[in-house]
């Protein structure tokens, strides 16, 4: 039998030249650089440790743009931020032990956010690799089994020659649906002994594509085409997978409203006749989506958020289309498709017969009145009013980053994401002092384009430290802490739940000071003016910090 090889990549004469005399001076940190080279990263992120200096010393002779945070967990959560804004793989750097641990919570969030983040780390020298107790600096029994519950796949190296192909293996892992982070580790002696090996060439690392199973299509196109009243939820996978025109064309062609999950924030045009918005933590929300005769589940698992703390007891027949076979039916009974958004969207789109429903549109606005009629009632006319001036500042295109603060929950439900892929937040894993490290990564990702980062005072002590790397960089990146003297949900969590709060009162620095000293120009600002100021520091070049002494309170849940 013969085999077409022709699509496989070829040298040139000059290539192949370059691969029998290569240059001297190499190292295994060299081969790690021109592996990621070869599949086409241009950014890294992290920071360096005693045994990664091989990797770190290999960057000067690359052509990767380097981005080095203060923090490993921060450097991950820049990372995430990156593969989600450009859909590519972020490469992270780390060092062993204390470094690789610290980057766990980061790689938590890439995981449930399904983030395409590529962590390469140290280890110590091969030798002490298998368990004994050898006494090396950073020295883990079991380094990887540390990272093993948080990530896709772990791919260790014991020597130069497997670099390039754990590397590569590693990155088609990262870009395989559900895209998720990954994690290789490479002894520090094998990082710093020097090389022979070729220079790394080109290198395809494309996962194929996850169809829908075509019974499975056919089957949700007659449920849908012959649905009394169908809906749809759109998740995150409808974001990452770039299907935010299929999904409305699909909305339109059955008439069926559209709610977005917190984490599908833009996937569905907030002001369309058909949109339901993203209020999901509202009973008026449930109550209609549990009447849905036909409800389609696009990239979400229904967890906790999008179930209103699952409360959600669909009474119709279920359809869920889900990249991570593991979500598929996790929390409800469904005809499971397990495939990528935009396949699955793109082949009903096709297969559903057009259904109109002259009455839709008034009842999605009764939903909406009722909701606005119940937040109204409590009395929040300050954070409504903060809330809006955030979004009369912010450009539509540009990205935001949430970190878990009181001003984020209301924007998961209330904010208005004009574009699919631009308003983002920790609610994955629910980890703070995400907002502004993962702004430091969208804006390396496009400097083009201004960002925001939103956070509280608790979350932004988490973080402060990136105020050296944003201004290091000279980052287009505005950050916007609300401080309210602690950890303001905490507070309210307590105190609903045992009359009084404990722990969550907070000494803080003078953040317009402590930011200047940084060489960060901010301000402080009030409800009323925050608008002006958030659009004069979102439109000047470079870094900037504006805050907003604010007690902010929540809506009440309809859950409990």
């Amino acid at each position: 039998m013969s085999h077409d090889h022709d699509d496989r990549p070829r040298l040139t004469p000059a290539q192949a030249a370059a691969v029998l005399t290569p240059p001297p001076g190499r190292n295994g940190g060299d081969l790690v650089v021109e592996s990621l080279q070869g599949l086409g990263a241009t950014t890294v992120f992290g920071l360096p440790g005693q045994h990664a200096l091989g990797m770190f010393d290999a960057l000067r002779r690359s052509a990767l743009s380097y981005v080095g945070l203060r923090v490993e967990n921060n450097a991950g959560f820049a990372a995430d931020a990156y593969g989600r804004i450009t859909g590519e793989v972020a490469p992270l750097l780390l060092s062993t032990g204390p470094g690789a641990l610290t980057s766990l919570a980061a790689l938590q969030e890439a995981a449930a956010a399904s983030a395409p983040v590529l962590a390469i780390s140290s280890q110590i020298p091969a030798a002490g690799l298998g368990g004994g107790r050898h006494g090396y600096l950073h020295e883990l029994r079991d380094q990887q089994a540390s990272v093993r519950d948080i990530v896709k796949s772990v791919h260790t190296v014991r020597t130069a020659s497997q670099i390039p192909s754990a590397i590569a293996a590693a990155w088609e892992s990262a870009l395989s649906a559900p895209h998720g982070p990954v994690w290789v580790e490479i002894p520090q002696d094998v990082l710093l002994t020097e090389t022979t090996l070729p220079v790394v060439s080109p290198m395809d690392a494309t996962p194929r594509e996850l169809h829908p199973r075509p019974e499975l299509t056919i089957a949700a196109a007659h449920l849908l085409s012959n649905a009394e009243r169908p809906v749809i939820i759109a998740g995150g996978g409808v974001v990452r997978s770039d299907a935010s025109g299929k999904l409305r064309a699909l909305a339109e062609k059955i008439d069926a409203p559209v709610v977005t999950t917190f984490g599908g924030k833009g996937a569905f045009p907030w002001e369309h006749p058909l949109s339901l918005r993203s209020w999901l933590e509202d009973r008026h929300t449930t109550d209609f989506l549990e009447d849905a005769d036909v409800l389609l589940v696009v990239g979400s698992g229904l967890g906790e958020l999008s179930s209103n703390y699952h409360t959600f007891r669909p009474r119709g027949r279920v359809i869920q289309i889900e990249a991570d076979a593991g979500k598929l039916e996790s929390n409800h009974p469904a005809l499971g498709i397990h495939s990528d958004a935009r396949e699955a969207l793109a082949d009903l789109l096709e297969a559903v017969e057009p259904r109109q429903d002259a009455g839709v549109a008034e009842r999605v606005r009764t939903v909406l009145e009722k909701v606005r009629s119940r937040i109204a009632a409590q009395g929040l006319t300050l954070e409504q009013q903060v809330l809006a001036a955030v979004r009369e500042a912010l450009p539509d295109a540009a990205p935001s980053f949430w970190d878990m603060t009181i001003l984020s929950y209301w924007a998961w439900s209330a904010f208005d994401a004009r574009h699919p892929n631009t308003m983002h937040s920790a609610q994955g894993a629910g980890g703070l002092g995400y907002g502004f490290p993962a702004a430091i990564g969208a804006a390396a990702a496009d400097p083009t384009k201004p960002v925001l980062a939103v956070s509280g005072d608790g979350g932004a002590m988490y973080s402060i430290a990136e105020l050296a790397t944003a201004r290091q960089y000279d980052l287009p990146l505005t950050w916007l802490i609300v401080d309210d003297g602690g950890y303001g949900i905490l507070r309210e969590y307590m105190t609903g739940a045992f009359g009084e709060a404990t722990a969550t009162e907070l000494t803080r620095p003078d953040f317009v000071a402590l930011a200047e000293s940084f060489g960060v120009p901010a301000v402080r600002t009030t409800p009323e003016s925050l608008a002006a100021d958030l659009s004069k520091a979102l439109a000047a070049p470079g870094p900037s910090v504006v805050v907003l002494p604010a007690l902010l309170r929540m809506f009440e849940p309809t859950h409990l």
